[in-house]
């Protein structure tokens, strides 16, 4: 599959859809191994079960300072490490050790694109018992090149039927590979009825996120998103953009979201490690604003791909500079 064409200010790659090239390699407890032979059985636990969880980093590289910068990895790995002990998976090392280690299997790979990070820790016991321990647990880190996830100028989206997977049956605020099904048939739903994305409600009919996103909306000039106690996944792409909104003097509210202000909002757009800051332009067929992209969501895409490419000198702690230091 052709690499998709570079957008004014997103990710540079293969499309989400691509098989992953094998020819890679991997951190696999510890041991760095060819991606083709870090491989699990098919009686493992997590396989059967869906008992793992995972993270999604992105690596951005910024040509003119020769340099791939790691966002937010530091941040990643502490919701890794918080995910792992809600399912009893022991992880190696803590966070700033496994971000080290990161990074150092990125200049193993001489990484000098746009990358995706994907640490992964499953219970690997081949047993047919269902629970969470004694069970053995298996750590692994990859990585491939990855361009956006989503369009970022104008996505459709449905309120899908189904709902959000409420945090006190499949905890919401841990990224748990087996609730990722909840996302998959939520976005399979849209996709066949012709959309691009899901925006999911919560058990009482409220908005929570998108299949694999947190919501924003912004009317009368203010950004409103649903609370963490809206059964969404406490977003580290999602605090970056309320802390750019509260930078710029834009009001930014943490408040329950009716499905009806989807259809009134001036402005809606997703984030995420993967979606980055991807503008909706339609909710059931009934455009967002003018139906184009609005101009909060403009000003927030350009200074966050500003600031992932280190051309921000304000937000260089969102960065790990996997060569060397931050360039002036």
């Amino acid at each position: 599959m052709a690499d998709q064409q570079p957008t004014a200010q997103g990710a540079r790659g293969p499309a989400p859809e691509a098989e992953i090239d094998e020819q890679g390699w991997a951190w696999v407890d510890g041991q760095v191994v060819p991606l083709a032979e870090a491989s699990i059985s098919l009686a493992a636990h997590g396989l059967n079960y869906g008992t793992g969880c995972f993270e999604g980093i992105r690596g951005y590289w910024q040509e003119a300072h020769q340099e791939l910068y790691a966002l937010k990895v530091l941040e990643h790995y502490q919701r890794f490490s918080r995910s792992a002990r809600l399912l009893r998976i022991e992880l190696p090392a803590g966070p700033e050790q496994m971000a080290e280690s990161t990074c150092a299997l990125l200049r193993r790979l001489d990484v000098h694109q746009d990358v995706y990070i994907r640490p992964l820790a499953i219970k690997a016991s081949r047993t047919i018992k269902v629970g969470l321990r004694p069970l053995r647990d298996l750590v692994a880190v990859y990585t491939t090149p990855l361009g956006d996830y989503v369009p970022l100028a104008g996505l459709a989206a449905q309120v899908s039927s189904w709902r959000r997977i409420p945090d006190n049956a499949i905890p919401s605020r841990a990224k748990t590979t087996g609730s990722y099904v909840n996302a998959s048939l939520a976005l399979d739903q849209a996709k066949s009825d012709g959309y691009d994305e899901a925006i999911l409600l919560d058990q009482g009919g409220h908005v929570a996120e998108a299949s694999a996103a947190n919501l924003f909306m912004v009317r009368s000039g203010r950004l409103i998103t649903p609370p963490v106690s809206a059964d969404i996944l406490e977003g580290i792409t999602r605090q970056m953009v309320i802390d750019l909104a509260l930078a710029f003097g834009i009001p930014c509210a943490e408040r329950q979201v009716d499905r009806t202000e989807l259809y009134m909002a001036d402005e809606l757009f997703l984030t995420g490690t993967g979606v980055q800051v991807a503008a909706v332009t339609s909710v059931d067929r009934r455009p967002v604003g003018d139906g184009a992209v609005g101009p909060l969501t403009s000003r927030l895409q350009e200074q966050f791909f500003k600031a992932v490419r280190g051309l921000d000198q304000d937000r260089r702690d969102w960065l790990t500079p996997v060569y060397g230091a931050l360039k002036p």
